[in-house]
């Protein structure tokens, strides 16, 4: 697996190169994906070096351990370093989806539990919202449906980094692990008699998708325009600025009536169709080589959850790496992180497992 290094080697000059030519920096989004290629590969070469280097220093601690027993124990320490290096660089070399180093596209939508639902989908969405504030990303509304109690129907935000990141730190690679049916337990504010209600809501996790990853053909899509419903200023109802697109071949329909004008919502639609695409895209490329793709939302039923938030407990429970913890109100403050680090370790074990099968 390391001999594959030394390409990389070789391809991080190459980048450096390119990056160095002002040209590079006329096309914004070349350049973007060749600073997220660059930090990729970047980790890579300075994890192998690190590995290499503990090594020199592993022998020369054992040639002068004959001399000197003081270096016997140092060559044992510097051998535990050396393992912990091999792993971390078996890590990083581990096959990776090319979409880790995208931004996203993140839907939240009520499932069963009607109002209790919508509630949970806007706990959700200030969930993620403050994980991104605490990761220096920006969060951007691009339509929502609120419910009469201040809830979410459903959302669409798009999460993006500011500036370039490594495989597993962006935001589709951190937030993937979200697709899924969230459930949770506690009493609703409409509840009078004090009990405790199981209720769901979806999350789906899309790559966004830059104009070059997908392209569209005008005639493939069916727009219609209709009269907004919801908050938005005086021109909601009274003028036919949101819109609807549908994509004749695959049948994916995408609506967008957040913004006043319809040229916007037409803007923030075709966003949202382009992530949808691609990850479609990527769904068939998966299946025609026999790869499972990661399950996200089917149905937003009670059953088919991924984790559960109880409340009277104050405990968040996820479902596929046995991840259990008492601290629900500090998660919901935006403390993913340690939730989604078990996510991340069980999917490169998963890859791991592959590798050595193959």
């Amino acid at each position: 697996m390391f001999e594959a290094v030394e390409g990389l080697v070789a391809e991080r000059a190459d980048l450096e190169q390119r990056l160095a030519d002002p040209a590079t920096h006329a096309d914004q989004g070349i350049a973007k994906r060749l600073n997220q290629r660059y930090a990729e590969v970047s980790a890579i070469v300075r994890s192998w070096d690190e590995w290499r280097q503990l090594g020199d220093d592993v022998e020369a601690a054992h040639e002068l351990a004959g001399d000197d027993p003081d270096f016997a124990a140092e060559a044992e320490a510097l051998g535990v370093r050396r393992e912990e290096a091999e792993e971390r660089l078996r890590h990083l070399l581990v096959p990776r989806d090319p979409a880790d180093s995208k931004d996203a596209i993140l839907e939240v939508k009520s499932g069963e539990g009607g109002e209790e639902s919508a509630l949970f989908a806007g706990d959700l969405l200030r969930m993620y919202t403050r994980f991104a504030e605490r990761r220096g990303w920006a969060m951007e509304v691009l339509d929502a449906t609120e419910s009469d109690l201040g809830g979410y129907k459903s959302v669409t935000v798009a999460v993006k980094a500011r500036g370039t990141s490594e495989p597993g730190e962006a935001p589709f690679g951190l937030l993937k692990f979200e697709g899924g049916v969230h459930r949770v337990q506690r009493v609703p504010v409409t509840e009078s008699q004090g009990r405790v209600h199981t209720s769901a809501a979806g999350v789906l996790v899309l790559p966004e998708a830059e104009q070059v990853d997908v392209s569209i053909d005008e005639n493939d899509l069916r727009i219609d325009v209709f009269r907004s419903s919801g908050p938005g200023g005086q021109s909601v109802n009274t003028t036919d600025s949101a819109v609807r697109i549908t994509h004749l071949p695959t049948g994916i329909v995408v609506s967008c009536q957040n913004e006043k004008s319809q040229l916007q919502n037409r803007d923030q639609a075709m966003r949202i169709l382009r992530a949808r695409l691609l990850a479609a895209a990527q769904e068939a490329a998966a299946a025609e080589a026999s790869e499972a793709r990661r399950s996200q939302v089917r149905t937003v039923d009670r059953s088919e959850r991924i984790r559960t938030y109880n409340f009277p407990e104050n405990r968040i429970s996820d479902h596929r790496t046995g991840y259990k913890a008492y601290n629900l109100d500090h998660v919901l403050d935006g403390d993913l992180g340690p939730v989604l680090a078990f996510n991340l370790e069980a999917d490169l074990e998963a890859r791991l497992a592959a590798l050595e099968e193959e």
